[in-house]
């Protein structure tokens, strides 16, 4: 079989869901054929590792350390493979290798220009990632929209590979959106007529069409856009909002979505074994509902914590519980009443001093009022600073990341190997890594998720630079919090729990979890978490 290759690019407007399109369209190949995904980003960061989330959205952690757009979430998430940092790829990455290139005298004296030479190094870069793995799918999802200035070498780059070959091994999706004005409450479809005529001016001829919406396409829609973008009726597909992103299979499979790859494709497409099992968890009858508090400091974008309204969402399936996720952030005033509507809440990661105190104000009324909490990152060295200030009694302690001259107070230390790091970008403790865990309830989770290895053995994604100080773990000997996993070389603290006596669920990681956590197998902790509500 022929090496397939499915675009996927986006017109009218951002954040339709280009990603979780990529990602649902991915699922459907996902058992038979092996898939690589890759994200082309506009960007001349050369990642957004040090892009702020309320601009951005999550940054994303890799196992092998790569920080990557949320969308490879989606990816792992819908998709099941582990991601690679070179399946990222932003104009950063693109020029830094074309300078690169360039001053080591590899274009021979030539003129270095934006057509053939960029255009060629996105094409090696999209053709060196296809050939790893022997991959049979190769899943290309061009961000932004069609027309934005950032982009317009990415589709120069896809015109060149449609035309290099044969037409049954590429599919092309546009996903564009379809607006409903107040005044007329009718579907206009001239946002996406321009956006395709936008598209064909490129080269490029989309096969599929995708429309986003409030709701199903009217047939009146439909034809228009059939029309306008010269494919046939039967190639365009509606994705309404929807309850869960995880009935989107669902839904294009109920259009014939299935069929029309594989004619394109003149390909073999078995429905998913996972496709029952994803969704009688997703239909599964809700006991109970609760509220979670998100405690942090990006809450004005709830893609700023993508991955753990996922995790949460996940365990929720399993548990039958119907959870609504209250953002609250402690920029602002009243936080502590918010916190009170909750059932438990999670204080998720973070940089910088910036609402801090408030968060540590937040972290002491969740434990003393036994509100049952779930501590990330950031979340678990907050919780360890208040800890030691409020039952400790060291009201100077603090982490050296918001007070340089805290020590010997400094609960929160930077870590052995951060000490002589210069740059920002990419010099984190990132990716996987191993924590060996002592008795308690954080490894019965972990045990209940088939999730351990060896001698109590998890592994986890990490992205931090601060660790709580090793020199002060012996403080806690005594009292109902305890540190129940480190990393076996380095001995960093990366696991915390309270006594259940102290408190009904009160458990803190530095690692990253929601990032593993999937619809079929959720994040131990994060389960955890909604369990103790009974």
């Amino acid at each position: 079989m022929n090496k397939k290759y499915v675009i996927v690019s986006g017109g009218v407007i951002s954040g339709i869901g280009k990603g979780v399109t990529s990602a649902a369209t991915g699922f459907f190949f996902c058992e038979k054929y092996k898939v690589t995904t890759i994200k082309l980003d506009g960007y001349l960061n050369i990642d957004p590792g040090t892009m702020n989330p309320i601009e951005h959205g999550e940054v994303f952690v890799l196992d092998d350390g790569g920080e990557v757009d949320m969308d490879f979430g989606h990816y792992e998430r819908f998709i099941g493979n582990s991601c690679k940092r070179t399946q990222s790829i932003s104009m950063g990455k693109v020029y830094s290798a074309i300078l690169e290139k360039e001053r080591a005298g590899g274009f021979l004296g030539k003129t270095v220009q934006m057509i053939p030479h960029v255009t060629d190094q996105i094409i090696s870069m999209i053709e060196t990632e296809f050939a790893k793995d022997e991959s049979d799918i190769c899943i290309i999802e061009i961000g932004g929209t069609v027309g934005d200035i950032e982009a317009e070498l990415y589709f120069e780059a896809i015109r060149q590979i449609k035309q290099q070959k044969n037409p049954e091994d590429i599919l092309h999706i546009h996903l564009t959106y379809i607006p409903i004005p107040g005044g007329v409450k009718e579907q206009k479809t001239k946002p996406t007529q321009q956006s395709v005529q936008l598209l064909q001016s490129r080269g490029l001829f989309p096969d599929m069409i995708i429309a986003r919406g409030t709701e199903f396409l009217t047939e009146s829609a439909e034809g228009k856009i059939a029309l306008y973008s010269n494919i046939h009726r039967e190639n365009v597909f509606s994705i309404p909002d929807v309850e869960s992103i995880y009935t989107i299979p669902k839904v294009l499979l109920e259009q014939d979505f299935l069929e029309k790859i594989q004619q394109k494709l003149n390909i073999e497409l078995p429905l998913p074994k996972k496709y029952e099992q994803w969704n009688k968890l997703v239909s599964k009858e809700k006991k109970k509902k609760v509220t979670v508090g998100l405690v942090g400091k990006y809450t004005s974008l709830e893609d700023s914590y993508s991955s753990v309204v996922s995790a949460l969402k996940h365990s929720a399936f399993h548990l039958g519980i119907e959870v609504k996720v209250k953002m609250i952030s402690t920029r602002k005033k009243g936080f502590i009443e918010k916190i009170k509507m909750c059932d438990a809440s999670v204080v998720p990661g973070g940089f910088g001093d910036t609402g801090i105190e408030n968060m540590i104000q937040a972290v002491e009324f969740l434990r003393t009022e036994k509100i049952p909490t779930l501590g990330i990152c950031l979340g678990m060295q907050i919780m360890l600073i208040e800890f030691f200030r409020n039952v400790l009694k060291n009201k100077k302690a603090n982490s050296l990341e918001f007070d340089i001259n805290c020590a010997p107070n400094d609960i929160i230390t930077l870590l052995e190997s951060q000490k002589n790091v210069v740059n920002l970008g990419g010099t984190m403790r990132l990716g996987r890594q191993e924590s060996v865990l002592e008795k308690g309830k954080i490894l019965d989770l972990y045990k209940k998720m088939n999730r351990v290895s060896g001698k109590n053995i998890v592994a986890e994604r990490f992205r931090h630079r601060y660790e709580f100080n090793p020199k002060l773990a012996g403080k806690l000997a005594e009292t109902h919090l305890k540190v129940v996993g480190r990393s076996e070389k380095e001995g960093i603290a990366q696991f915390i729990e309270m006594d259940k006596k102290a408190h009904p669920y009160f458990v803190a990681t530095q690692s990253h979890p929601e990032l593993k956590s999937k619809l079929e197998v959720p994040a131990p902790l994060f389960y955890g978490l909604l369990e103790s509500l009974g």
